[in-house]
Order: C-alpha cells, then structure tokens, then sequence
C-alpha cells in the first residue's frame, strides 16, 4: 500500500459509490483502515468530480468531528480488544455531520471590482447594456478573479448570507463562451487562496436571493437552469422568475441543496439532452415544493444539431440580435459612432417599452 494506515480503498470493480454530495452514482472512494480496526461511515472520502463537486471528507476531519471515535480508537490500541467496528457502543451516539466551511464575505467584495479585465463582464454589454451587466452582476455577487487574466467568479452565497464557494471560470470576450482548450478553465476560490481544511458544501448559485421576503420576490416562482451566465442572461430577459443555477446537469442538484426550494413553485429549465435526467428528478422536488414542472420547450423548438450541441435557454434568448447587439455591429463598422455617443450623452431606446 502507500505506507500510510488511513487509505483511499483500492478500486475493484463495484467498489466506488454514491457521493454523497453531487448523488452521482460510481464516483466516491471511501476511506479504509489499514489495520481493520474501525470503518468509517460512508461520507468519509472523496469524489472523482474534483472541479464541479469538490466533496473530500478525510479521516482526520472525521475524527475531529467525532472525537469521541477517536477517544475510543487510542484506547484500543493502548490496551488492546475488539476492533471498534464490531464492538458496539452502549449507547449509540448520534452521527455528526461534517460540518461546513464558509469563506469571508469581505472577498466578495473584494472582487466585485476590475471588471475591465473580465472576459466575461466585457462581453455582456454587447447583447444587454452596460447598465443592465452593472445591476446583474451587482444582484448576484458576481466577481473577477487575477487567475487566468481576469477570470468570472460565481459566488455562491446561501440564504443565510453564507459564502459557501467561489467558483472560478474564464470566458472568451467576443463571443462570450466558456475557454475549456488547451484546457478547462475551472477552479475554486478556496484552491487558488489554498484554504486549509477547507470542507466545501455548494449551494445554489443565487440562493441569496431567496432571503429577500418581500411580496413582489415571495410571490415569484423559481427557475433552475445548470449554467450561471445562463442564469444572469435569462434574470434580464424573463425577470418574472427568480433564476438559480446547480452548475452543471448533476452540479448541486441533490435533495438536501434543494430543500432551499421547500413551498415554492420551480420550474426546470435543463440543457437540451439533459432534460429526461432532470424529469427523473421531479418526485425528489414535489415532496417538499408546492408545485414542481420540468420544462420541456427546448426540446420542442430545437433542430437536431442544436439538441446535439447541447444548447440552453440563454442561447436562444441571444439568438435574435437584441438592440445592444446591433448598435454594437454599427459601432465596430463606424467606430466614430461611439465618440458621438459618449459626447452627446446618447442612450438606447428599446422601442418595445415605449409602445
């Protein structure tokens, strides 16, 4: 083995389970005993997912959480006897949950700034106005990070107010895509700033949101798309909604992230190829939402090489050029056109609002 008493367990066939984090099915490689003397419960190890999950529960956390284990443990191999596995306690003791690790909300702030350098930030304007990019990204926390030259981080903030996570992700500025070559542009704040012992539990991208209690917010239903700048683009074009993101098709998409949801009316608005994977998920959400739908309009619309790429909401609400869109084609075509505007003071007029 490698030398150390608390191991990964090698892998066999059958021999990786659900994370119990992400729920997805043969990618979690529990903690072993070398010398057989405890078993760990089954949250206690790691998930393959490292960027869009991130669960590592190590046995030294365990025992922290759990000293009376571990007081039981060095009594053993002090005096000897049944290995505490199969000794049962007197009386059982309740199992702990690990507990959660937060990040300081002064970081959030802290990055709510330079967005000059932000890729991301940069491209926004183009399809949806300057002051409409400035109150969305002020809405939900939405930072710049100094890795990859001006990254996006997508703060997940709970309902509580808690900094759960910081994800990392870098965007092409012209055509406002995810960079994934030569390499996948992901990470995590807590990573990149080396946070130790740092015990992730991802929530909803803009779970924050839910905090506000007012009648115009309560009286909105919920809608969960995967990505978060599809979250961002379809909170401007459909604001009757209040727009969260899981982060992918499985991303935090589990019962216990969900309970947020709990009395709410959600509305499912999955990528096209992953909405039969999200419909299987329905029963999960109608026991505790007041009323859950999976929305299957993509699915209806989309041509068949769109369903192969794998589009979602957002690229079609950006298909047809929106006002910004074309001012910004005649601006790179007359660059003059945007010296007039700046010294005239000139703002777009959506002639739609106005009839």
């Amino acid at each position: 083995m490698n030398g150390y008493r608390f191991h990964l367990q090698k892998y066999r066939p059958g021999s990786k389970t659900v994370c119990p984090e992400c729920g997805r099915k043969s990618c979690f490689t529990r903690y072993i005993d070398e010398a057989g003397e405890i078993s760990f419960p089954d949250n206690v190890g790691i998930c393959d997912h490292i960027n869009s999950c991130g669960y590592h529960y190590t046995p030294k956390e365990y025992f922290r959480d759990n000293p009376a284990v571990k007081e039981r443990l060095n009594g053993q191999e002090r005096f000897g006897g049944t290995p505490i596995a199969a000794r049962p306690p007197a009386r059982a003791l309740p199992e702990q949950k690990p507990r959660i690790s937060f990040l300081p909300s002064d970081w959030v702030e802290q990055s709510m700034r330079r967005y000059d350098i932000n890729p991301l930030y940069r491209y926004f304007p183009k399809v949806m106005g300057k002051e409409n990019v400035d109150k969305l990204f002020s809405l939900y926390r939405v930072g710049t990070s100094r890795r990859w030259g001006g990254a996006t981080v997508f703060w997940q903030i709970d309902r509580n107010s808690n900094v759960r996570a910081g994800k990392i992700m870098g965007y092409d500025a012209v055509t406002g895509h995810r960079i994934k070559e030569p390499f996948n542009q992901v990470s995590w704040v807590h990573s990149v700033r080396k946070v130790q012992d740092f015990r992730m539990k991802q929530c909803l991208f803009g779970e924050h949101l839910l905090s506000d209690t007012s009648a115009a917010m309560s009286a909105k239903p919920v809608a969960v798309v995967e990505s978060e700048k599809t979250a961002l683009v379809a909170a401007l074009f459909i604001p009757d909604f209040i727009w969260l993101a899981t982060g992918g098709m499985h991303g935090c998409f589990n019962s216990e992230t969900m309970q947020v949801l709990g009395g709410r009316e959600v509305v499912l608005f999955p990528d096209l190829k992953a909405t039969e994977e999200w419909r299987r998920r329905l029963p999960m959400l109608e026991s505790f939402c007041r009323r859950a739908t999976c929305s299957d309009m993509l699915e209806r619309i989309a041509t068949g090489a769109q369903r192969e790429a794998g589009l979602d909401i957002a690229d079609f609400l950006l298909m047809e050029d929106t006002p910004q869109m074309i001012l910004q084609q005649m601006i790179e075509r007359n660059p003059v056109l945007r010296s007039l505007i700046d010294a005239f003071g000139l703002e777009l007029i959506d002639a739609k609002k106005t009839e």
